[in-house]
């Protein structure tokens, strides 16, 4: 473990592994663990404590776990009773609250902020000021652009809180809102600006307000680019399929061809 600079606090009870730089005023608290080779920049704070803590005297920490390799920009907060898989990154100003479960190689922007109770799977990436409510559940493989939004509470202020869900591969285009418990399927594309109130179906293209589906993504041609999606075949940038091609890398999974 090394100190950039000064004023950082590293709890005796945190577990810090190998050739970890941990930055200015920095906090570490109890229970923490942060994997080998990861990056803590200024003013982040990892394990940020329940209410419990400021109430009760004999409030302990839960765990907090940090995969190896990760890179947390300065001032974003990561709350207690959370896990981050390898590879996981933030930008700055980031927010996320207890009870959130990422896994491997997922990245969340700059002033986006995670409410908790959320699951988001593996290789997905929430870009700038991205909103995700309480019980909201990611797959894998998942983008979702600058100010896109998912709801949870139908019929606000409420506590019948219903967190929608996207499915693998799915993008989310910019200023986009999933309204309460809406199921989104795999590998859709919603158009910006949209609102989607009702559940799509795989390979759906929504776009509007509310959100209408105008085809299967499958069929969908640029002009001069042809068809595009699924956009696994033509993009792999970070993706585990990069250098391979996604077929081939499906059936080294032993999975079958999209």
């Amino acid at each position: 473990m090394r100190f950039n600079r000064c004023n950082t606090y590293v709890s005796p009870k945190a577990k810090i592994g190998q050739n970890v730089l941990i930055g200015d005023n920095a906090v570490i608290y109890d229970n923490v663990q942060i994997g080998d080779d990861s990056t803590i920049c200024d003013y982040a704070v990892i394990g940020e404590p329940l209410m419990g803590y400021y109430r009760d005297p004999a409030y302990e920490n839960p765990a907090t776990v940090i995969g190896p390799n990760a890179f947390i920009r300065s001032h974003s907060i990561i709350y207690a009773r959370s896990t981050m898989g390898a590879n996981f990154s933030t930008g700055h100003h980031v927010t996320i609250r207890e009870d959130t479960h990422i896994g491997e190689s997922c990245s969340v922007g700059t002033l986006s902020d995670i409410e908790g109770d959320v699951k988001i799977g593996n290789y997905t990436r929430l870009h700038s000021n991205v909103h995700i409510a309480q019980t909201c559940t990611i797959g894998d493989y998942v983008f979702m652009f600058p100010y896109t939004v998912m709801t949870n509470d139908p019929y606000p202020p409420s506590d019948d809180i219903k967190g929608g869900s996207i499915g693998d591969y799915t993008q989310v285009c910019v200023h986009s809102i999933i309204l309460p418990g809406v199921r989104v399927g795999k590998n859709c594309l919603i158009g910006a600006n949209s609102v989607v109130n009702r559940a799509l179906k795989d390979y759906s293209f929504a776009m509007g307000n509310p959100a209408k589906v105008m085809m299967d993504i499958r069929k969908y041609v640029a002009v001069g680019k042809g068809r595009l999606y699924p956009w696994m075949y033509r993009f792999d940038k970070r993706m585990p399929w990069a250098g391979i091609g996604y077929d081939k890398w499906l059936k080294l999974k032993g999975q079958p061809a999209d």
